[in-house]
């Protein structure tokens, strides 16, 4: 990577006293595994998995000081398309906007300007995503997918 785009990569936010960083140092890797770990989405996700997904995306970690208590990852070639996932605020934080805060600095990154498609997928948290131009599939039919929503589980039916 050159220095370009790793000052790209590692774009900064702030407000009150928290930071919103790219830059991979600063992710608390233990801190998003822990998180993963008890979602609905990554449920029982193993910390080398989480550590592997972490290196190979463009990620966002938010600070409240040094502590880590959101976090937002984005799988993209950075040219045309980006998948944006595991998206999190801690609970007792929730409610303050910091949740839109991260979606809007995950919009404006550089990097990710001029990209033709976005996607994500989520249970429960349209109203944050919609605000920002995601809205349902307009054609699903022509989306295809290949889920094992029990490969943390080790499961056995894969092909």
């Amino acid at each position: 990577m050159g220095l370009r785009e790793k000052a790209l990569s590692y774009a900064q936010w702030s407000r009150e006293n928290f930071t919103i960083t790219c830059d991979p140092a600063r992710i608390d890797r233990a801190a998003v595994h822990a998180f993963l770990a008890g979602s609905y989405w990554a449920a029982n996700i193993p910390r080398e998995v989480v550590d592997r997904s972490i290196e190979g995306a463009l990620c966002f970690a938010l600070l409240d000081g040094a502590r880590q208590v959101g976090f937002a990852r984005v799988i993209t070639d950075r040219a045309t398309f980006a998948y944006l996932g595991d998206v999190y605020v801690l609970e007792q934080l929730r409610g303050r906007g910091l949740g839109k805060w991260l979606i809007d600095c995950v919009m404006k990154h550089p990097a990710l300007q001029g990209l033709r498609r976005w996607m994500l997928v989520t249970r429960d948290a349209h109203g944050l995503y919609a605000p920002v131009g995601f809205t349902p599939l307009k054609a699903p039919d022509g989306h295809m997918e290949r889920h094992d929503p029990d490969v943390y589980a080790g499961s056995t039916n894969r092909p």
